[in-house]
């Protein structure tokens, strides 16, 4: 009788358990875990600096420090990018972060967030919208100030010369905040300075493949070997792109030859600026991560984040390096 008595009521249990729970979990529903659940939706692997950028998050959102982390990637497609973060919000995440493709293009789907009551932080590059209320905060770098910081470095370097500054400009992703932050620094100084000269604009899109591509078709339409100064490479990836297509035409780089300009300063950019052949590295910090988390902490405890967190950087020179200082980079 006692065991019949159990059994009955374990069935009877099961059975409301189990109701409550559809009412209580419908399908893609994470709101009723301990975790704090992050949607993120990453560019892609097109750098090296991405990769790192992606490895700082995911060292950060784990299971460990109370978080699950669902990751996108979106292979460098914005309808990628929009597609996730709308499964994002029928998932019911308490965070979106986006890493946007390019800057415009977001006031739809950031609006169903809002309506979904899911702030979204924009990391690395920025959204253009109209309503800036449609992101909770942005982190990452001040784009147009690196750009400054290379032109200034070129300034200083080509100012006692009187000859004209011939530049190739190879430019990341056509629309993010890191191609036109970068871009409109070296614009506003060649139209600045009379002896600068801009000899083309090459799209690049961030890749090694494509700067090398660009950068080989232009030194082969050239008549002869070109007179180039500077070529102003948007990444770290770009710039080995070019530095090989550059080699292979015969052109040396470096001190006595063309100086190549790069951003991001991850180890590999370094190293070839320790070598010599980089002449200038801008640095843009891609461990964001535990930056993120601070936003995402102080709306926990019910504050209002800065809207802008930029992180702090600097500039490298082959006077500047060490084996040991590069070994020691986390990136």
């Amino acid at each position: 009788m006692k065991r019949a008595c159990l059994l009955f009521l374990l069935t009877l249990s099961l059975a409301f358990g189990s109701a409550c729970g559809a009412r209580i979990n419908p399908p893609g529903d994470l709101s009723n875990e301990d975790l704090t659940v992050i949607g993120m939706s990453q560019v892609g692997a097109e750098s090296d600096w991405r990769v790192a950028n992606s490895e700082s998050m995911k060292m950060v959102f784990t299971e460990e420090n109370g978080y699950r982390l669902l990751f996108e990637d979106a292979r460098q497609k914005q309808e990628n990018q929009i597609t996730a973060i709308r499964k994002f919000i029928q998932q019911q995440v308490d965070y979106i972060v986006l890493m946007p493709i390019s800057e415009s293009g977001w006031d739809s789907v950031l609006q169903e967030a809002k309506e979904a009551g899911i702030p979204v932080i924009l990391v690395d590059r920025m959204a253009d919208v109209e309503d800036e209320s449609l992101y909770a905060a942005h982190v990452g770098s001040d784009f147009l100030k690196e750009g400054t910081l290379a032109v200034d470095w070129m300034e200083s370097g080509f100012r006692e010369s009187g000859d004209t500054v011939k530049i190739i400009h190879i430019q990341g992703t056509l629309g993010s905040t890191a191609q036109l932050g970068r871009t409109a620094a070296l614009e506003e100084a060649v139209a600045a300075r009379e002896n600068w000269e801009l000899l083309i604009q090459l799209d690049g899109d961030f890749t090694q493949a494509k700067a090398y591509e660009v950068m080989t078709a232009y030194l082969s339409s050239l008549p002869g070997e070109g007179d180039i100064d500077v070529v102003y490479c948007e990444n770290d990836n770009m710039a080995f792109g070019a530095l090989q297509a550059l080699e292979e035409q015969g052109y040396r780089c470096g001190r006595e030859g063309v100086s190549i300009i790069t951003f991001d300063a991850t180890r590999g950019a370094l190293t070839e600026c320790l070598n010599g052949k980089i002449s200038l590295a801008v640095e843009c910090n891609p461990l964001l991560g535990s930056l993120v988390e601070e936003v995402i902490q102080t709306m926990e405890a019910g504050r209002i984040p800065e809207k802008h967190r930029y992180v702090e950087e600097r500039v490298f020179t082959k006077g500047d390096l060490t084996e040991a200082l590069i070994a020691c980079r986390d990136y």
